[in-house]
């Protein structure tokens, strides 16, 4: 008569897997969109960050917030 979710002929269980399918489906789109975010961030941040830095020094050294000797010690770090 009534099948309880113990039973097994051959098909899913009543509710069991049904109800967890939605659920299994969001995970793995919200994995498959943060693996590319992840992806994307990480080719732009390995080669923009030296260069982002330098523009960031070099815009601080023409509004004269550093003087020249601070500004050639750290654009030479930053290019070690």
């Amino acid at each position: 008569m009534w099948r309880t979710m113990n039973d097994w002929n051959g098909d899913f269980p009543n509710t069991g897997l049904l109800m967890w399918m939605p659920v299994i489906i969001m995970a793995v789109i919200v994995g498959i969109v943060y693996l590319i975010v992840y992806l994307v961030n990480k080719k732009r941040g390995g080669s923009r960050s030296k260069n982002y830095a330098v523009e960031i020094l070099r815009e601080r050294y023409a509004r004269g917030e550093i003087s020249d000797q601070e500004f050639e010690e750290k654009k030479k770090k930053l290019e070690e």
